[in-house]
C-alpha cells in the first residue's frame, strides 16, 4: 500500500506512520517544518514540506499522485491559545483541501482523523473536560466539508481523550461509544487496520476497551470491505 499521511510528525501521525513502514508499506509524510524530515526519514517514512496552511491544490496533488490512500492526521492542540487563530486553516481547510488534492489525482481512500465531542455541538450537552468548542467546531466542518467531496470516499475516526500510555491493541469502536480515553498507540493501529479494511461514509468512535483491534474493526466495517 502507498500512503500519504498529512500531520505525519503528530503524535499519531508518527505511531501510524511507524505501523506502515512495518509491514513493508511506503509512507510519504506531508510535515511543516523542515526540522521534522530528518527523524521521518530515519523511520523510513519519505518527508515532504509543505505547509499546507499556504499551499495550492495543484502542489498537494503532486504529492498525493499515484498514492492509494491519504490520510489526515494534522491538527491544533486543544486549549492552546495560541492556535486559536489556527484551528479553521488547520484542523478544516488544510483537511478539505487534502481531499481536492485527492480527488484532482484520483485517490479516493480517505482516512480522518475527528474527535469525540463533535457530535454534542448544538445539542445543550456540556463538551467533556479538556475540549474546546473551536476545534470541535472546526472538525465538524472538516467533516462536512470532505464529505460534501464526491470524488473521495471518507471514513471518519473520532477518537476520545488521547494519551500516551501504551497501547493495548484493545478497544471499543462503534458508531457511537461512551467518551472515554484511548492511547495514541491504539489509535493508530485503529487507523492502519481501517485502511486495510474502509468502512466508506462511516464516522466511528474509539476509547479504549476490551476487544481486540482487528475484531473491532472487522464488527465496524461491511463485510465486502
Amino acid at each position: 500500500m502507498r500512503v500519504v499521511i498529512a500531520g505525519a510528525n503528530g503524535r499519531v501521525g508518527r505511531r501510524l506512520g511507524r505501523l506502515l513502514v512495518a509491514r513493508g508499506d511506503r509512507v510519504v509524510g506531508i510535515v511543516r517544518n523542515a526540522e521534522h524530515e530528518e527523524p521521518l526519514h530515519r523511520e523510513g517514512v519519505e518527508p515532504v514540506v509543505l505547509d499546507l496552511e499556504r499551499a495550492t491544490v495543484d502542489q498537494v496533488a503532486s504529492i498525493v499522485v499515484d498514492n492509494d490512500a491519504v490520510v489526515f492526521a494534522a491538527g491544533t492542540k486543544l486549549g492552546s491559545e495560541s492556535d486559536v487563530g489556527r484551528k479553521d486553516k488547520v484542523d478544516r481547510a488544510a483537511a478539505i483541501l487534502l481531499a481536492d488534492a485527492a480527488g484532482e489525482v484520483a485517490v479516493r481512500q480517505y482516512l480522518m482523523m475527528s474527535s469525540m465531542g463533535v457530535e454534542l455541538l448544538g445539542s445543550g450537552q456540556p463538551l467533556p473536560d479538556g475540549l474546546d468548542e473551536l476545534y470541535l467546531r472546526a472538525k465538524r466542518a472538516a467533516e462536512d466539508g470532505v464529505r460534501a467531496r464526491p470524488v473521495v470516499d471518507l471514513t471518519v475516526l473520532r477518537p476520545g481523550r488521547l494519551t500516551d500510555e501504551p497501547g493495548t491493541g484493545r478497544v471499543t469502536l462503534a458508531r457511537s461509544a461512551e467518551f472515554g480515553t484511548v492511547s495514541r498507540d491504539d489509535v493508530a493501529a485503529v487507523m492502519l487496520a481501517l485502511l486495510d479494511r474502509p468502512c466508506t461514509g462511516a464516522v466511528l468512535e474509539v476509547v479504549a476497551g476490551p476487544v481486540p483491534v482487528a475484531e473491532a474493526v472487522a464488527g465496524a466495517t461491511p463485510a465486502h470491505a
